[in-house]
């Protein structure tokens, strides 16, 4: 499984750590086990009781207490107290250690994890981001990835546990191999017992999971849509759906904390009653010479008594591990990498467009579906020229532009650069040379002077100001109250539509690009924003490659050539003359926005 591979994956990273942990963990049972082992002992020294039982018990309990024989009569009980206090010092010493490092090692796998999500998301394909919520993905790189560093944790304290366990089972059984019999039997059926809750624990850490995944998502939606919400005044509404979220996350949470509570009382009473069993047992079986076996007896019993809690723990551990599985498998699935669109990368050099881009017979669709948004498309854009594209919404122009940035691939025919296929290029060398603004600019909440120097280093605050200047956006940045050092607020919230657009394209202007990608980036001003806009877009084109995506045509009317798409073809090619000439689809468009200025004839001889 997926799952099992993850957690193997991690283990093996990380396998110095885990084996020091259960090294401690190895000791601390040494350790608990002699300082238990010694415990009747000592008491029988105290009171001044006979220890033949013990003299002449198991082995290993003789043996451990013949150490003692080196030591003079009067010394005997401070060397016994001496050894345990030593004992119960140095298995508190381990298991604090043990604690520390488990954590550590815990913290590490989450570092670890969320590194290499954050690696892959940012390494994945536009159309991942197209198909799945921001709100599953922050979930999942977040709550979701601590549970699953917790199950291996989990699978560490299991087999820590375990190792306590057979050490305790070691020492028992060397005291009374029937009673211990009768003991495995008993725990046996205590993790039968345990079964049910331990299924339901994986059933509730389903539900657990989805009801987080929809509260994150909720949430997320409405902190980002914020201004929407409040647009249309849906405050309340959409707080009632996020508080029944949480109201669903926390009783789903609070079934799953009562589960894995019963499991302690279970065990403890299961405990006591197989401790009840043991008792009549042994007298049973040793009914004939109970005052001789009394001591051996009473120190099975204690050590069975400090064996209860682990089988408790060890319990619990199970009913955590199998919620957590929930997530481990969430996370597997995630980064698995064969199911996700990853571009291509090759190494091919590319620093300089000398010639131009060519669409050779294009066609495209989108991953996992069967229309195609465009079909035979042939265009070819010439160094230095500016081709725009024109068409009804959904004609396919944006794809088009998409397929440039080689945000996608064409499904079939291809795009060259001087000749060369777009795919055997460095992607990140082509982006380099490219510079986009589109009609929805996205801005970080920092300050004006990072928007603008964003993916450069080292930027001189002069560049800054003068690609500022040189976007009509310097007059209104210096009336901010800290000028270029400024926070704009999430997505640029405290600017106007008309101020973010000129941010995007003096970042544009910043990296002064060889090929430039517009889409319809004044479609959404103002009259007096979109002249300021066109006026450093203008600026912006100049000398360059550009690519144009065009709601309104009268930004397009220099245009070196305006291709017309509709439902994903191009109908016509032309310059702006030449297409009116044709009187086609191109000029139905342009007398349909122009109408209310002129009428036909005369727009035409203005234009001609």
């Amino acid at each position: 499984m997926l799952s099992n591979k993850l957690l193997l994956k991690y283990a093996r990273q990380n396998r110095f750590l885990i084996i020091f942990t259960i090294l401690l963990g190895f000791l601390s049972a040494v350790f608990n086990g002699i300082g238990t082992a010694l415990v009747i002992p000592l008491v029988l020294v105290v009171l001044g009781e006979n220890q033949m039982g013990l003299e002449e018990g198991p082995p290993l309990l003789k043996n451990l207490i013949s150490v003692f024989d080196f030591f003079p009569e009067n010394y005997k009980l401070l060397a016994m107290t001496f050894i345990i206090l030593l004992a119960i010092i140095l298995k508190n010493v381990t298991s604090c250690y043990n604690s520390i490092i488990g954590d550590k090692l815990s913290k590490l796998i989450v570092r670890e994890m969320r590194i290499q999500g954050i690696e892959m998301v940012l390494d994945l394909d536009i159309d991942f981001f197209c198909k799945n919520k921001i709100g599953d993905i922050n979930n999942k790189l977040a709550g979701e990835i601590s549970k699953t560093a917790a199950s291996l944790k989990n699978l560490i304290q299991l087999f820590t546990i375990s190792i306590n366990i057979l050490t305790y089972f070691f020492v028992l059984i060397s005291l009374s191999w029937q009673l211990t019999i009768i003991g495995i039997i008993g725990i046996l059926i205590i993790a039968l017992l345990n079964q049910n809750f331990i299924k339901r624990s994986k059933y509730f850490g389903k539900l657990v999971a989805q009801k987080n995944k929809e509260y994150f998502i909720q949430l997320l939606e409405v902190i980002t849509g914020i201004r929407l919400v409040k647009t249309f005044t849906n405050e309340e509404e959409e707080f009632e759906k996020i508080k029944d979220k949480i109201i669903a996350l926390e009783q789903v949470s609070l079934d799953a904390q009562a589960n894995s509570i019963i499991i302690g009382p279970l065990n403890e009473i299961s405990g006591i009653i197989i401790v009840l069993i043991i008792i009549f047992l042994g007298r049973y079986y040793f009914f004939d010479s109970i005052q001789s076996v009394s001591a051996i007896l009473l120190t099975y019993l204690v050590i069975f008594f400090r064996l209860l809690p682990f089988i408790g723990r060890l319990n619990q551990a199970r009913s955590q591990f199998a919620k957590n599985s929930v997530s481990t498998q969430i996370i597997a699935e995630f980064f698995n990498r064969e199911d996700k669109p990853f571009m291509v990368k090759n190494n091919g050099e590319f620093t300089q467009l000398k010639e131009g881009i060519n669409l050779e017979n294009v066609f495209f669709k989108y991953p996992k579906t069967d229309k195609l948004v465009l079909s035979g498309i042939n265009i070819s854009i010439p160094k230095g020229s500016v081709v725009a594209l024109v068409g009804s919404s959904g004609s396919g122009k944006s794809t088009l532009a998409d397929l440039l940035a080689r945000f996608y691939d064409p499904t079939e025919g291809r795009i060259t650069v001087d000749g060369r296929d777009l795919r055997d290029l460095d992607l990140k060398q082509v982006r380099k040379t490219m510079g986009i603004v589109s009609q929805d600019t996205f801005l970080f909440n920092n300050t004006v002077a990072y928007n603008i120097a964003y993916g450069l280093q080292n930027v001189a605050q002069e560049d800054i100001i003068e690609a500022a200047k040189r976007a009509n956006a310097y007059e209104f940045i210096v009336n901010l109250p800290q000028g270029f050092d400024t926070e704009i607020g999430d997505r640029g919230v405290l600017l106007s539509g008309g101020q973010k657009q000129r941010l995007a394209i003096a970042r544009a202007l910043l990296r002064n690009p060889q090929i430039l990608i517009l889409d319809e980036a004044t479609s959404a001003l103002d009259t007096v924003s979109e002249r300021l806009v066109q006026e450093a877009i203008d600026e912006l084109c100049q000398d360059r490659t550009t690519l144009v995506i065009a709601h309104r045509l009268s930004t397009i009317q220099r245009a070196s050539k305006i291709v017309v798409l509709s439902q994903g073809k191009v109908i016509e090619q032309g310059n702006h003359k030449e297409l009116l000439q044709k009187n086609g689809t191109y000029t139905k468009l342009y007398k349909m926005q122009f109408a209310k200025q002129s009428n036909p004839t005369e727009l035409e001889s203005i234009n001609l």
